[in-house]
């Protein structure tokens, strides 16, 4: 009797956990293309932004201006981080869910 039920539970163990890696591929997938499609734009407003702010800087005084300088610094080292995320992750998440169903585009 404990051998049928140790079966039964096994086999359903089974079927949730190849169903669960499936949704875990399919979301690294949407996380993914959510990241190839969205980083891009966002280092390039970061990069607009720390250049409007570096240039409303250097009209203001010498405080505001040093200011200025870091708050576009800041900018800049968000859309270095933003491109290395972009050109790193397919890689690290092609690698850790390397199934058939992992894909990973940029919306077009």
């Amino acid at each position: 009797m404990n051998w049928k039920i140790l079966a039964v539970l096994l086999m359903a163990s089974t079927i949730v956990s190849s169903t669960m890696l499936e949704r875990v591929s399919s979301s690294a997938s949407e996380l993914c293309t959510a990241l190839t499609t969205l980083l891009p734009v966002i280092a390039m407003l970061m990069i607009v932004m720390a250049g409007v702010i570096y240039a409303a800087g250097q009209m203001m005084g010498a405080e505001t201006r040093a200011r200025a300088n870091v708050w576009a610094t800041a900018a800049l080292t968000g859309a270095l981080i933003a491109v290395l995320i972009y050109a790193i992750a397919p890689q690290v998440l092609g690698s850790i869910y390397s199934t058939s169903e992992f894909k990973c585009y940029a919306a077009v």
